[in-house]
């Protein structure tokens, strides 16, 4: 019975284990233990990586490789981080590589636009406020893929500097540079948005 894989328990007696519970028995082989992490992390994952990418499609196949990622490499993982924050790490530099990769500027047409109920905004509001989405994703784009990280994971996601430190895999002090250097960037290039 050595190609059996391992059995696995019902989808819901493993809904409410721990994440170090469910993560060495995904190292273990159990498919249905790594399925709940999966479930469990996927819609923060994918609404990080689409803050950092503007780009839904490319931030779900961010996600995509990074599990792909995480489940060959997790007989490697030791643990000396939380699950969460390891794959926070593999789908943070699976965007900056995508990030690093493109084009100096995202076409305006791949960013999901936001729209208000019609009955409450006027007409002018409407051009207006897609005039600032507009000049927000040019400021954006003016970040270098490691300060839009940085200011992504700081300022939408609320990340602590530790936390954004160990996921970048840089130190505090890079990370406070990167998102002072970046605030500075959008402040100025949102100047005539205050």
């Amino acid at each position: 019975m050595s190609g059996d894989p391992t059995p696995t328990r019902p989808p819901d007696a493993q809904a409410g284990l721990d994440d170090a519970l469910l993560t060495v028995r995904a190292a273990e082989g159990d498919e249905e233990a790594f399925a709940v992490l999966v479930r469990r992390h996927v819609p923060v994952l994918v609404s990080l990586a689409t803050r950092l990418l503007g780009n839904r499609v490319e931030a779900e196949d961010a996600v995509q490789d990074a599990f792909i990622s995480a489940w060959r490499r997790l007989p490697e993982f030791r643990g000396q981080s939380s699950f969460g924050t390891w794959l926070h790490r593999i789908v943070t530099n699976r965007c900056l590589n995508v990030l690093r990769a493109r084009k100096p500027q995202t076409p305006l047409e791949a960013v999901d636009e936001m729209t208000a109920p019609a009955h409450t905004v006027a007409p002018d509001r409407i051009v207006e406020g897609r005039a600032a989405v507009h000049d927000l994703h040019e400021a954006l784009s003016g970040l270098s893929a490691e300060q839009r990280t940085c200011w992504v994971l700081r300022e939408l996601d609320d990340r602590s500097y530790e936390f954004i430190a160990e996921t970048v895999g840089i130190t505090q002090q890079a990370v406070r540079a990167r998102v002072f250097r970046a605030r500075r960037h959008l402040t100025n290039a949102m100047g005539a948005w205050r």
